[in-house]
Order: structure tokens, then C-alpha cells, then sequence
């Protein structure tokens, strides 16, 4: 796969790790070319060489962040919060006006060796309002996908029971909003402002919990009712 930009590429920053190779594996499932970007581009060809076993004709590269970054016009950044900041700053030369950078990242206490299940003060508000604080002008960021289980991602056969919620500026957002489509399960739900991704977010230590306390490792998702058809989208 070329290393130039492509219009169909989704790059995933962090796609090494559990929720963003299984957000590679679905989005390749679904035809999409993939990205797969990581600090060390060895282990991002790693993990490229995981999803094209599992789906052998899957269009799928692995490269540094730096460069994944520069190859498609949606970066997701699924990377622990202690890394968010450093790998934005890392990616900044890559990126153009125009892209949509999706941040999946939570501010989760674990971060200063405390628990998961609690989440600590982001002087933004929250982590995606840092990555919009850190990106270059012209550069969208985007708020979803942090409270989609890792463990039913990477069930293949199986859809992901949940809703996404996703927020940011109308245009990114409903651009991501539309990728959600393309993973059998999930919804979309239309998350306003940049601003709500701080009560998103917290969802997740929510969610965290509730594994623990109820033990279901395969991970709870969330669905909200009563929505009206014009605010969410479904495969």
C-alpha cells in the first residue's frame, strides 16, 4: 500500500494496541484501506500482518505515526492519555488543514497510578479539547469511540452492541459519524460541541467499573432510547 495520501484511508494512531487494532480489523472488514501507525514502525507492521491474517484481502500498511498520519484525511488516536499530548506534537508536521484528528482518549486516573475506574482534571476540559489545543489551524478534532469494547471489536463475527457518541464541529463530526456505519452494531449519536466530550469521556471510568463490579471482561456497552431517526445513524 502506497504511503501517499488516500481519500479512503482511515489511519489509526495507537492501532497496536487492543481498541485500535480492533477498530483496523473492522474498518478493513468493512473494505476500507487502513493505516496502522505506532512510535515504533516495526510493531505497526506487526499488527498490519495480525489484520491481514485474519482478513487476508484486507488494504491495510503499518508506518510510523508520523508518517500513517500524513496518509489519510481522518486520524483516530487511540493511545493511552499519558501519550496523547507527546503524540500529537509528534504528528503536527504531518497533518494538513482540512483533516479530521478523532480523539478516543480518556483521562483516566490510571494515568498517575491510580484506578481506572476514576478519571482526573484536564485544565481543557477534557482530552479531546487538548488535542484541538495542540493541533495546527485548519485541523478538526473530533470526540468518539472511547466507550466501544476492545474485547467485541475483535469478535469478527459478532456485532458491536453500542452507541458512539460523537461530537465536534457539524461537518468532521457528521464525517465521523458515518464511519460508524461501517461496523455492524454501532450507532452514531450526534454529540453537539467539542465541549460535551468531557461528560463522554467520563463514561468511560462509568463503564470501567461496572466491568470490574459485574465481571464481564467482553465489556458493557451503552445504548440510548428514544432517539429520534435524524439524530443518529445505524448500519
Amino acid at each position: 500500500m502506497t504511503t501517499e495520501r488516500r481519500e479512503d484511508a482511515i489511519a489509526i494512531l495507537g492501532g497496536t494496541g487492543d481498541q485500535g487494532l480492533g477498530l483496523a480489523l473492522r474498518f478493513a472488514k468493512a473494505g476500507r484501506r487502513v493505516v496502522i501507525g505506532s512510535r515504533v514502525p516495526e510493531r505497526a507492521a506487526a499488527a498490519a500482518d495480525e489484520v491481514k491474517a485474519a482478513l487476508p484481502n484486507a488494504q491495510v500498511s503499518g508506518l510510523g505515526n508520523a508518517e500513517a498520519a500524513g496518509c489519510a484525511p481522518i486520524v483516530i488516536l487511540s493511545v493511552p492519555f499519558e501519550h496523547v499530548a507527546t503524540t500529537v506534537k509528534a504528528i503536527r508536521g504531518s497533518l494538513a488543514a482540512g483533516q479530521i484528528v478523532v480523539s478516543m482518549g480518556v483521562p483516566l486516573a490510571s494515568a498517575v497510578g491510580d484506578a481506572a475506574a476514576r478519571t482526573i482534571g484536564v485544565w481543557q476540559g477534557s482530552c479531546a479539547e487538548l488535542v484541538a489545543s495542540l493541533l495546527p489551524e485548519g485541523v478538526h478534532t473530533v470526540s468518539a469511540f472511547q466507550n466501544v469494547s476492545a474485547h467485541r471489536l475483535r469478535e469478527l463475527s459478532q456485532p458491536v452492541e453500542c452507541d458512539v457518541v460523537v461530537s465536534g464541529s457539524a461537518a468532521p463530526r457528521r464525517t465521523v459519524m458515518e464511519l460508524c456505519a461501517l461496523v455492524p452494531g454501532l450507532r452514531a449519536v450526534d454529540g453537539g460541541p467539542l465541549s460535551n466530550a468531557r461528560i463522554v469521556e467520563s463514561l468511560t471510568a462509568l463503564l470501567i467499573g461496572l466491568n470490574i463490579r459485574l465481571k464481564t471482561p467482553e465489556g458493557i456497552g451503552i445504548r440510548f432510547t428514544g432517539l429520534p431517526k435524524d439524530t443518529a445513524g445505524t448500519r
